[in-house]
């Protein structure tokens, strides 16, 4: 790895930019992009190289696309202003978002068309460990893309798990591993709702549950907002229709059913449907409070 390994993070969100400063904080350079030009010029003040797409397209040895969705995705690579055409030979494209195995092996392919490497790399961690350069990295794709990717991956993630020599391998580890997020956060919204009906306070809930067998990482991370009253979006409630909707698409491709994760799907869209799609998803507890007749802390 030298200082002359150039990279552009696209999409500076809550887990973009922490992704964007651990590369920086490696000793690459790094050009941040957003659509809130506010964020780009943060990341500048920071140590963020300078520049327009269009002007160090070809200057990139790797570009990692942090953004919500498949058509964010495409947008970046190949819409109007896209960085694939434009990229040298040999770079090679790092595509984090949760979307369709098969939409990657698109890109995949399309990438492959212009000389450029695709490495199917959705994440896991939340924005703490992309700040931190410890996220975990589901990832496949061709050695050659690994291998371009490998600077970017050494300072992004605690672990990389290489799943196969093609682009989807990754995308349908991120959507079993979806599957058990989002049905955990509703379901730690429904068992704190519920055991306050018992008497069993959000903050007790939490000290006891998070000692027990019931417990899980998300209740352990999303149930401390409910009891803070702080739903301020780490990971907001419009991210699960989305993904857990991937989820339920590739299971009807399958013609597996999965009905947990449809009634999980339900209360995402109540939630959402209720006004609270912009903060942290574990604001679905507030879908069960309302049908409770329940005060969750700090509403009034």
């Amino acid at each position: 790895m030298t200082i002359h390994h150039t990279v552009a993070v696209f999409g500076l969100g809550s887990m973009g930019y922490g992704i964007a400063q651990s590369i920086l904080r490696a000793g690459l350079v790094t050009h941040g992009f957003d659509v809130v030009p506010a964020q780009a010029a943060k990341f500048q003040t920071e140590g963020g190289a300078a520049g327009d797409i269009a002007d160090i397209a070809g200057t990139l040895d790797a570009v990692a696309v942090v953004v919500l969705n498949a058509a964010q995705t495409e947008a970046v690579l190949f819409g109007d202003a896209g960085v694939v055409p434009h990229m040298k030979a040999g770079a090679v494209v790092l595509a984090c978002a949760t979307v369709p195995p098969e939409f990657a092996k698109d890109m995949e392919a399309r990438c492959a068309a212009h000389g450029v490497h695709y490495l199917d790399a959705p994440i896991s961690g939340g924005a703490v460990k992309a700040a931190n350069g410890a996220l975990s990295v589901m990832a496949s794709g061709t050695p050659a893309a690994f291998a371009a990717a490998r600077p970017v991956l050494d300072a992004t993630a605690e672990t990389v798990f290489e799943l196969g020599d093609a682009a989807g391998a990754g995308s349908a580890m991120k959507a079993v591993n979806q599957l058990l997020a989002g049905v955990h956060i509703a379901t730690m919204a429904e068992a704190l709702t519920f055991g306050m009906t018992q008497g069993v306070t959000p903050d007790k809930f939490v000290e006891v549950i998070s000692k027990c067998a019931g417990s899980s990482w998300m209740l352990e991370n999303r149930a401390p907002h409910i009891v803070a009253g702080d739903y301020t979006p780490h990971s907001s409630v419009d991210i699960w229709p989305k993904d857990l909707g991937i989820v339920l698409d590739i299971a009807k491709s399958a013609s597996f059913s999965a009905p947990i994760t449809a009634a999980a799907l339900q209360q995402f869209i109540a939630a959402s449907g209720m006004g609270h799609g912009r903060e942290d998803d574990a604001a679905v507890a507030k879908v069960y409070a309302r049908n409770a007749g329940l005060t969750l802390p700090g509403d009034t």
